[in-house]
């Protein structure tokens, strides 16, 4: 809980200085095949307004190609809780490359990832997690949304992931 609490601390302090324009004037370097900190702003805006137009708060976790945390919004009355699955559903869409809920399909009781889950720390394999495809079709880092129902996190989810291309 800790390093989810200075995480947490990071991003409040990131914001607070985006806010005051203080990271305006900095030039955006990207590692090629990565999400850039313009790039992730885009998305959540795009994520947020989905988000208030379907009355449901969400956390939105934005991950670069590494699956660290680059960006993440928690809207008032926000499920505590779906703090950590947001972020979790970021990380396993783009460890795996593909969408939570594919993910989740192959590792059913019988099928051939079953378990999957308890790997990596922790895994996320419900709907709402999608990786980030830029305009050259490659996976730049991936989102992750929860909040709402696993068909709300995933068009959260999705409507963000249009706003790259």
């Amino acid at each position: 809980m800790r390093s989810l609490r200075s995480i947490l601390a990071g991003v409040a302090c990131l914001l607070l200085l985006m806010a005051s324009g203080a990271l305006a004037a900095e030039p955006q370097k990207t590692l090629s095949g990565d999400i850039t900190l313009a790039q992730s702003q885009v998305i959540l805006k795009a994520a947020l307004a989905k988000a208030a137009a379907i009355k449901v708060p969400m956390n939105i976790a934005i991950v670069d190609a590494g699956g660290n945390l680059k960006a993440f919004y928690r809207m008032e009355d926000a499920f505590l809780g779906s703090i950590d699955i947001s972020i979790k559903k970021a990380v396993t869409a783009r460890y795996f490359n593909m969408p939570t809920r594919t993910l989740g399909e192959a590792s059913q009781p019988g099928k051939p990832l079953y378990g999957i889950e308890v790997t990596n720390k922790g895994l996320v394999i419900f709907a709402g997690g999608v990786p980030l495809v830029d305009k050259h079709n490659v996976i730049v880092g991936a989102i992750g949304v929860s909040g709402g129902s696993v068909d709300e996190d995933e068009s959260v989810a999705l409507a963000g992931a249009a706003a790259l291309k």
